[in-house]
């Protein structure tokens, strides 16, 4: 009953952008453009300079690297033997590969392992953030149907990205040991904590303009496999290899279990790479959550 408790603000907060989609009508992809270039780095900026850097960090981004290049290896695999185009491809790794482990994630590991499991959770997730802005926009940028977008057009498009900037600064900040005024920090902070719930309610009208025949029931499966199957398994062989205590092991293999990530959705929008399929994996992968993490909470205890 906890954990379904944990569900219900996020998907109440999908639900005003579907409601708001429906009845009002908006243009995601202008709201994404806001999100992603106006209020993603100062919540960027925010994990960054309010977490400190220490050993469990190097030992977590050897796992979030890993898992991340690991998983797209897998889908390169899968692409490769079904012919997928760039854009598919691309839209693949954005819904296999990034997890849903801030406003999603964090709670979930608060609640299974208390004060230590959200702390090891929010180190994870900073490292996340950075990860998912520098390689999930260069993959969203490559798969653009706007653009023939080629390596050195993604690079490009994730260089220009504000929210690699506010996150590199906030690390800076936060190694220089420099306090910053209130008067400064309070928007910032504020801005920040409205971003997550803003790129939900985008993904919420998103979904309200996803039509259920145009859904790729097979890709739609693959990604799935990868994102709630393969995920956590090899997140496990990670968690055997790296010398960490069982409640670091047990946060990796929980956060790699998480749903597809909202952000990407956002990405997908920003770029055009495919936004109704990535729309619908992080919807399904969100709802099948409500059943694959309590058996993978069984599973770690």
């Amino acid at each position: 009953m906890q954990f379904v408790l944990i569900l219900i603000p996020v998907f109440i907060i999908f639900g005003i952008g579907f409601i708001g989609q429906k009845v009002i009508g908006f243009e995601p992809r202008k709201l994404s453009t806001m999100a992603l270039y106006l209020m993603s780095p100062f919540l960027a900026f925010r994990t960054f300079y309010k977490n400190n850097v220490d050993l469990d960090y190097l030992y977590l981004t050897i796992f979030a690297l890993g898992l991340c290049f690991g998983l797209i290896a897998i889908v390169y695999v899968v692409a490769y033997f079904k012919k997928y185009s760039r854009s598919e491809t691309s839209s693949m790794i954005l819904c296999s590969v990034f997890m849903n482990n801030g406003n999603y994630g964090t709670p979930v590991a608060l609640f299974a392992f208390g004060a230590a499991g959200f702390d090891v959770a929010v180190i994870l997730m900073v490292i996340q953030q950075l990860i998912m802005s520098t390689v999930g926009l260069y993959y969203a940028a490559k798969g653009s149907e706007h653009q023939n977008a080629g390596f050195r057009v993604a690079i490009a498009s994730v260089v220009r990205m504000p929210v690699v900037y506010g996150a590199l600064l906030g690390l800076a900040v936060q190694l220089s040991h420099v306090k910053m005024p209130k008067e400064i920090y309070k928007p910032i902070d504020m801005i920040a904590d409205a971003t997550i719930p803003t790129i939900m309610i985008i993904l919420g009208m998103q979904l309200a303009s996803i039509s259920l025949r145009s859904i790729e029931i097979e890709k739609m499966t693959f990604a799935l496999l990868i994102k709630c199957l393969i995920s956590p398994l090899l997140a496990m062989v990670f968690a055997i290899m790296l010398p960490v205590s069982e409640v670091v092991k047990d946060i990796m293999i929980l956060m790699a279990a998480m749903p597809t990530a909202a952000n990407t959705t956002m990405f997908a929008l920003q770029f055009n790479t495919k936004p109704e399929f990535v729309s619908s994996v992080t919807l399904v992968s969100t709802l099948l959550s409500i059943l694959t993490l309590p058996i993978m909470l069984y599973i770690l205890s």
